[in-house]
This record gives C-alpha cells, structure tokens and sequence, in this order.
C-alpha cells in the first residue's frame, strides 16, 4: 500500500475512533466530536500524508460540511491579528533575502572578528540574531541566509564532508543549529511557533502575550544561552583549525562583489528598525502590533523594496496562515466548548498532591523530549501546548510563567534530533555529522537549555514578576 495512503487512514481511523466512541460524561456531542477532528488534524500533521496546509484545509472543511461548527465559524479563526503579524514578518524575511541585507550583515561581522574559528561561529549567531527578530521563519533565516555562508567557509578551508569534516565545517555547522533555536526562543516574531503559542494562548487560556513581555522574559536566559552555543561546542566538539586569518578576505571580498549599500537595503533598514521600536514601545504608543508589521510591508511595497509578486509568491506566509489559522479555530472552539476545561481537570486529578513547581517542572520536561515524536515544532505546539498549558494552571501554576515558559521550550526542543525544525534536515542534509553524533550532541545540549532556563529562567521570571 502507498505509504502516504495509509498514513493518512491511520489519521482517519484516529478521528473516526474518537467520533464513534461513547462521549464522556461531563462534555457535550459537539465538543467531543471537534476534538475527534481535531486529534485527526494532529495526527495528520505528524504523519505528513499530506502538506500542513492541506491537511488543516480538509479538516475545516470537514468540520462545517458535517455541521460541528457553522461556516463563519470554522473561518473565524482567519481573522487572527497574530496571524496578519505572522504573515507580515514573513515578508520582511523574504525582503532580508531579496535585497541581500541578510548576507552583508552577516560578511560586515565577519570581517570585523571573523579571524579565528570560534569568532566565526559567533559572526555567524549575531547575524542570526539581527535578522532573527523581523524572520519569523527559521528555516529561510537560518537554512537560507546563514547555512550556505557556514558552508562556503567551511569549503574554503577545505572541511568537506567525510574525513575532513571536523576540520571546521562539523563545527560551524552544530553551532548555527543550536544558535539558531536559541535565537527563535528570544522574539516573538522570530519563530512561527512563537506566534502560534500567542494565539492559542489568547484562544484557549485568555491570556494575551505582547511582543515586549516576550523579549523582557527571553531576553536574560535567552542570551546566556546564544552566548554558550558556540563556546561550549567549541570546548567539546572542537574543529581542528582554529586560526582563520584568510577569513577577513573572503568576507571583504564577497562584500566587494555586493558593491555599496543599495537604497532597498536602506529602506529594509529604516523599516526593520522603525518596527522594532514600535513592537518594543506598543505598550506605550498604542500602536497595534499587526498594525506596525503590515505599515512596514506597506513602505517596503511602496518603496520597490518589494514587489507585489514577491508578496503572492511568499509561499511560507500563506501557507502559515492556512494551517495556524485553522488550528486557531479548531483550538479555539474546543476550549469556548468546555473541552480543554474538562481535560485539565481530569489529567490534575491523576497528579493530585504535586505541587505547583513540581507539575510544572514535569510537564516542562514532557514537553521537551516528546519532541523526539514530532517532525516540526509547529505540529509539536498545536498537539500539546493547549492540554499541558491546561494541566499546570489547573494545578495552580501561575498562567505568565506556564506560558511562556512552554513558549521558550517550544524552541528549544528543536535541538534534540535532526527532523526537530524545519532548518535541521539542511544543517544534516550537508553531511558533517552523522545521526547519532547529532543525537548525542543534540541531547546534551537539551540539557544545558533546562539548566539555563530552570534556574537562571526561573529567577529572573521571579524578578519581573511572573510568579
């Protein structure tokens, strides 16, 4: 049998199990029967017998064809104001790539302290957490601006893979990866999954998460983090050349090929810029979040640093609108009709005499190795993120810290294998380090994540007072 057909059945049987099943008591048909939907949809999206977007598409479908949800409801979703925020950093992202910003950046850094190895890697991390704020999608940020640039440098010094492989490019290439889930942890808008944890927490826990409360709780943990990725790599997977003067010429020579600074990088810039002061001071200005994001889209359009095709041709935006759109309403509906309520109350009950801290601490944990299951973290979020963040707030936890602490994990669980987020099968793809190297590097550094994040986290949460 076709493998993609009978993982999509194995979705189907799913669903029809739970739809067929006796409703259990306390919930009512309608909402039993959404979440036979949506455990459909989630199955779906781990299986991947078909895109996202497709499989989240069909679900909709489904659910008003069959009367769960009326028409205007199943669309409701779409008028996220996440999403429109979403969509619009994706096109930032596109005008980073398109104008060539992204990769003068990175050469600018690179010439200024690319003359040893380790300063190469760190080159290449502050470049990703320049453009990390305005690039929603790690996979274009990281896979599409900052791999090839590892990859050439590695090439210059002839790190290819196989026996010259730890030479350098073993090491550049671990180091962008696990830089680049650290830099997804630090902005709201630097990671889909961000604004998918912001919508479903606004959905299904009635909490709104703004983009500077997001940045003032990543911001200290998150950059002790960004600044021990290359180091500790560097200590206990180090490349054999570690003296890169010839660096600062190639970057300068590549520079020389871009040629002076053109006016769409100069419009990019005003843009990236103006939007990160209104995102940070929103709370102050009044200015929507969405509404910065779709102003900044507007100059870029208007100022041919875009065009309209590179606007109907940005697939990733689009597509992330399809699926986190249907998701949201899916979420959504499940909570307004008494599921998620329902669900945390029993799974609480099953860990009665836990405290608080110590719920919480386990579901964080659960949270991190089932990614091990999930080939994406976006699919990771929507399975698990609205049931576990139920769970610890049944137990008193307070609703700030479950959050976001779940948010920053939602990142960072990307490190553990090499189908984990969408840039890691690039980064494997090169072929420096085999499967269980990564495996074993990708676990250790898991590690070092909870430490910085449990401890260190968890004081400065402490500090703005989150719990």
């Amino acid at each position: 049998m076709n493998t993609r057909l009978w993982k999509g059945l194995l979705a189907i049987g799913i669903g029809a199990a739970i739809w067929f099943s006796p409703v259990p008591e306390g919930l009512k048909l309608q909402a039993w029967r959404l979440f036979a939907i949506f455990a459909a949809t989630i199955a779906g999206l781990i299986l991947q017998p078909l895109p996202m977007g497709v499989t989240c598409f069909v679900s909709i479908t489904f659910t008003a064809l069959v009367g769960v949800l009326q028409p205007a409801q199943v669309l409701s979703g779409f008028g996220n104001l996440t999403i429109w925020l979403i969509v619009s950093a994706f096109l930032f992202s596109r005008g980073f790539i398109k104008t060539g910003l992204g990769r003068r950046i990175a050469f600018l850094i690179m010439r200024a302290i690319g003359h040893r190895t380790i300063n190469m890697a760190y080159a290449l991390a502050i470049s990703d957490l320049i453009i990390s704020p305005a690039t929603p999608s790690v996979t274009a940020r990281s896979g599409g601006i900052i791999f090839p640039i590892a990859k050439s440098l590695a090439v210059a010094f002839e790190s290819e893979p196989g026996p010259t492989a730890r030479r350098m490019g073993a090491f550049l290439i671990q180091s962008v990866t696990h830089v680049s889930m650290v830099t997804s942890t630090l902005f709201l808008t630097s990671q889909a999954g961000n604004t998918l944890v912001a919508a479903l927490a606004a959905k299904t826990l009635n909490y709104e998460i703004d983009w500077l409360l997001w940045f003032k709780a990543s911001v200290v943990p998150g950059l002790i983090s960004f600044l021990l990725m290359p180091y500790l790599l560097y200590k206990f997977y180090a490349p054999e050349i570690k003296e890169t003067p010839e660096a600062k010429q190639i970057a300068q020579k590549e520079l020389d090929l871009m040629g002076p600074l053109k006016t769409a990088e100069k419009i990019l810039i005003f843009v990236f810029v103006s939007s990160l002061f209104l995102w940070a001071t929103g709370q102050w200005t009044k200015v929507n979040p969405t509404v910065v994001g779709m102003l900044g889209v507007c100059i870029m359009l208007v100022g041919d640093v875009l065009d309209w095709q590179d606007m109907i041709g940005e697939k990733s935006a689009w597509d992330t609108m399809m699926w986190m759109g249907s998701i949201i309403t899916l979420a959504g509906f499940l909570n307004s009709l008494g599921f998620i309520a329902w669900f945390s109350k029993i799974v609480s009950a099953s860990i009665v005499g836990l405290s608080w801290t110590m719920a919480l601490a386990l579901i964080l944990l659960i949270y991190m190795y089932t990614q091990y299951a999930f080939a994406g973290l976006s699919a990771h979020v929507t399975a698990l993120f609205p049931a576990l963040a139920a769970v610890a707030i049944a137990t008193g936890a307070p609703v700030a810290l479950t959050v976001l602490s779940l948010g920053f994990v939602s990142s960072l669980c990307g490190c553990l294998t090499h189908y984990a987020s969408g840039p890691s099968p690039i980064f494997f793809g090169a072929g420096y380090t085999d499967v269980k190297t990564w495996w074993k590097i990708g676990f250790w550094i898991s590690l070092v994540h909870l430490l910085v994040w449990g401890v260190v986290g968890s004081i400065w949460w402490k500090v703005i007072g989150l719990w």
